[in-house]
C-alpha cells in the first residue's frame, strides 16, 4: 500500500485556538458536494481569514484541527449558495484536482458533516445533544448516552485462482466497470470471516490462504474498506443475481473496465498485475 497519511499534513484537534486570527481551510459541503475554489483550472479548498466575506450562512460547522499549521474546519451550507469562483463538486469526481491528503482530509470532514447534523438528537430518548469537549461525540445532556462519528467497516479481496483474477459485475455500479467482492462486516464476524461468508454469498466460492492487504477510509457514505488476497479453494462460480449479476476469471491481459486507484480496490487488481503479469 502506498497510499498517503491523513496525518502527513494534519494534525487532528477538538477545539480551535483561542485566538485564531489566521486563514483556515474551510470544508463546506451542500448534499454532500463540496465547496471548491475554481480559478486558472486549479481547484482549491477554500482559505480564508474571515469566512463572513463569502457571504454564506452555515447551518453548522465542526473544528478539525490543523493542516499545514493553519485551522481547519467543516461545515455545511442550505440553501446551496456558492460564492462567486466557487462551485459544489461530487467529492470523488475531485480526486485528481486536490492533492491526495487534502482528498482524503476532505473524505473525513464529509463523514464529520454527516455524522453531527444525523446525531442532533439522542437516538435513546430524543433530547438535543451537545458535543463533548474531549472527544469527537455527542452527548445526551438528560440521559448521558454518548454517540460517536458512525463508521462501517467493509472488506473488499482480490481472489486469485491459477494465475486467474474474480471480477464481477455489481448491479448498483452502471455500465461495463467490474469490481472485487466487497460488503459489510456484520455483527459477531472477524475480518477474515467477513471475507469468507460475503464470497460464498456472492459467488458461491471458498477460499483459503486469506492474507491482510491494506485499509483504506472510503466516505461514500462512511466505510473503512479492509483489503486482502486469498486463493481459490473450491466451488464454482454462482452469482447471487442480487449485488452481483456476472462474475468471471480473467487473466492480466483480459481484465474489463476496473475502478481507479481512487480505491483500494484499483490497488488490490495492481497488486494483482504486479504478480501474476507475464
Amino acid at each position: 500500500m502506498h497510499r498517503e497519511s491523513i496525518y502527513k499534513r494534519y494534525t487532528p484537534a477538538l477545539n480551535p485556538p483561542e485566538d485564531d486570527n489566521d486563514p483556515s481551510y474551510w470544508f463546506i459541503f451542500h448534499s454532500d458536494n463540496l465547496m471548491v475554489e475554481v480559478e486558472n483550472n486549479l481547484v482549491k479548498i477554500p482559505f480564508t481569514s474571515d469566512f463572513s466575506q463569502l457571504n454564506v450562512s452555515l447551518l453548522r460547522k465542526v473544528y478539525m484541527g490543523t493542516v499545514d499549521g493553519f485551522s481547519c474546519y467543516c461545515g455545511e451550507l442550505d440553501p446551496e449558495t456558492a460564492p462567486e469562483k466557487m462551485v459544489f463538486r461530487d467529492l470523488r469526481s475531485l480526486y485528481s484536482d486536490l492533492d491526495e491528503d487534502i482528498f482524503l482530509l476532505a473524505g473525513r470532514a464529509i463523514q464529520v458533516v454527516n455524522w453531527d447534523r444525523t446525531h442532533q438528537f439522542c437516538g435513546r430518548c430524543g433530547t438535543p445533544t451537545v458535543t463533548k469537549d474531549d472527544e469527537m461525540a455527542k452527548i445526551c445532556p438528560e440521559c448521558g448516552f454518548i454517540s460517536f462519528t458512525r463508521l462501517s467497516p467493509a472488506v473488499i479481496t482480490a481472489i486469485v485462482k491459477d494465475g486467474k483474477l474474480l471480477m464481477a459485475k455489481h448491479s448498483r455500479i452502471p455500465g461495463d466497470m467490474y469490481g472485487l467482492i466487497a460488503g459489510f462486516v456484520e455483527a459477531g464476524e472477524t475480518l477474515k470471516e467477513a471475507v469468507q461468508r460475503e464470497i460464498m454469498e456472492e459467488v458461491g466460492l471458498k477460499v483459503k490462504n486469506i492474507e491482510y492487504f491494506g485499509s483504506q477510509p472510503w466516505p461514500f457514505p462512511n466505510s473503512l474498506m479492509v483489503g486482502f488476497t486469498a486463493e481459490y479453494e473450491s466451488g464454482n462460480i454462482q452469482v447471487d443475481g442480487n449485488e452481483i449479476t456476472d462474475a468471471h476469471w480473467f487473466t492480466a491481459d483480459e481484465l474489463p473496465r476496473i475502478p481507479s486507484k481512487m480505491s483500494i480496490a484499483g490497488e488490490l487488481i495492481e497488486w494483482y498485475l504486479d504478480n501474476h503479469s507475464k
